[in-house]
């Protein structure tokens, strides 16, 4: 039974915060991949049928500050970028052109995503891939076959009404709709809803027939719906799980980096509380030392014959000084002390919270070197797995080595 050739939209949502990730990966800017398939000489050959002036960020600032999309009624983290995936199994395009005939197929499928979107303005970029080694069809038909998808960033806006409320200058105007803006709203361009039999529909199924009829009436008529979120019938496992990953190690990049850098503060704020605790520790010890004007004080004055103590001027001026002295040092050494308490309890924190970090950083990292060199890193874990364990140092001993140590 021959394969069937599924054609295939998803639609992914993004904050500002993330939409860099994808951006480096969509318009080839990084140095290197997780896909160790994506072949940066091949990338000349990425089509683009719209390309962003600047950054994706920049241009969507730019189309908030012009008044051409308004961002009235949204969280500061809000999902405003969008960002459709129309793709088909790659062996379909290869039996009907390859890369020219790729070319056209998305050329038409991003009319479809035109008219989705509600205009090309909204568009920031559509660029379709064709530097993707497909590695399972390339053993299969013995040369280079590619992966062709095309990928499409754009701002998901709807149509929202502002009317006039009720309190205005003109009662007559009371309910009336006073202006019409492009509001950015990921929920309300994708909304879930129930036809007419009670029965919940996705936007994204409709989305799917969308595409196929599209793409039928378009000539396309050998291809069939294919499900979304589905690996099985429009993706090949290997190219499936070949995207996933490449998105997560992506992901991970950037919490790696930020791990690094909370890791980094860490340290900082650990140096500064050491810093810390060794000036207070060198104040207290000026006022223990003090203490010894003690010996000074109890070898003043002469007992007098009738019971009293008799000192001099000079030594009746020093015991006033030091009295006052000794209320003043005895409130800051309090003082001081209760800031070294709290300044060891910080610390204490510090170190608890460090370990957590550590483990996470190395897991980014572990993912880090697996997205550089997947082969070399699978070859040194074979290689250790063959080799007996090594002798591992006493659990006492280790415990003695880490008790002061707060390094990394």
């Amino acid at each position: 039974m021959s394969k069937k050739d599924m054609c295939v939209v998803r639609n992914a949502a993004y904050s500002k915060g993330s939409i860099g990730v994808r951006e480096r990966h969509n318009e080839r800017e990084n140095v290197d991949y997780f896909n160790g398939d994506i072949i940066n000489e091949y990338s000349k050959f990425n089509v683009h049928y719209k390309k962003c002036p600047g950054t994706y960020e920049q241009e969507f600032n730019r189309m908030v500050d012009s008044g051409e999309i308004s961002l009235r009624g949204l969280r500061a983290d809000a999902k405003v970028f969008d960002e459709f995936v129309f793709d088909v199994n790659s062996d379909y395009f290869e039996r009907n052109g390859g890369y020219g005939f790729a070319k056209q197929f998305f050329a038409d499928a991003y009319d479809l995503a035109v008219k989705e979107v509600g205009g090309e303005e909204y568009i920031l970029s559509a660029v379709m891939h064709a530097d993707e080694r497909n590695k399972a069809l390339s053993e299969q038909y013995g040369r280079d076959i590619f992966h062709y998808h095309l990928h499409v960033v754009y701002v998901p806006i709807v149509d929202k009404e502002i009317r006039f409320k009720r309190n205005n200058k003109n009662p007559e105007l009371a309910g009336k709709v006073k202006e019409t803006i492009k509001q950015v709203s990921h929920s309300k361009k994708w909304p879930r809803f129930k036809d007419e039999t009670g029965r919940w529909i996705n936007s994204y199924s409709l989305l799917q027939d969308r595409f196929h009829e599209h793409m039928k009436a378009a000539g396309y008529d050998d291809i069939e719906r294919g499900e979304r979120g589905s690996t099985a019938e429009h993706l090949s496992v290997l190219e499936y799980k070949t995207l996933k990953e490449s998105e997560r190690a992506d992901d991970l990049t950037v919490k790696a980096e930020k791990k690094q850098r909370t890791v980094d503060s860490l340290d900082q704020k650990i140096e500064k509380k050491q810093a810390h605790l060794q000036k207070l520790d060198e104040r207290i010890a000026v006022k223990k030392k003090a203490v010894a004007t003690v010996q000074e004080i109890e070898n003043m004055g002469k007992s007098a014959l009738l019971g009293g103590y008799n000192v001099t001027a000079a030594e009746m001026d020093t015991l006033k000084t030091l009295s006052i002295r000794s209320i003043s040092d005895r409130t800051n050494a309090a003082n001081m002390k209760r800031e070294r308490d709290k300044a060891v309890k910080e610390l204490a924190e510090v170190k608890k919270e460090l370990p957590s970090i550590k483990d996470n950083l190395n897991f980014s990292k572990f993912m880090l070197a697996f997205k550089r060199a997947p082969k070399r890193l699978m070859e040194a874990i074979a290689d250790i797995m063959r080799k007996p364990p090594e002798r591992q140092t006493p659990e006492k001993v280790i415990s003695r080595q880490k008790s002061n140590d707060i390094s990394l």
